[in-house]
């Protein structure tokens, strides 16, 4: 849980530190989850507020990570690569 959504704190605005609080070391398995607990604090927020700006920018990586996987070199000889989650083809 981020400080942001403590109970204790709903008397204030979220801010770009708690976005980068939730993103963390996000990874590709909990990309979209991370995505959505963004989209959920940054919603009520105008366009120009640095903390939305800051999210959208996230959820678009976030996006990028889950469904076109992190590359983190190519996969040892006798593995093989992981696939990323497919994105549904009417997405885009």
């Amino acid at each position: 849980m981020s400080e942001f959504e403590d109970p204790e704190r709903l008397d204030r605005e979220p801010t770009v530190e708690d976005i980068r609080e939730l993103m963390g070391a996000s990874t590709p398995h909990f990309a979209l989850q991370i995505r959505n607990r963004i989209h959920t604090l940054i919603e009520p927020l105008p366009e120009d507020h640095p903390a939305r700006i800051e999210g959208e920018r996230e959820i678009a990586r976030l996006d990028r990570i889950a469904f076109e996987g992190e590359r983190r070199g190519p996969a040892i000889e006798g593995e093989r690569e992981l696939p990323s989650i497919q994105r549904p083809a009417d997405a885009s």
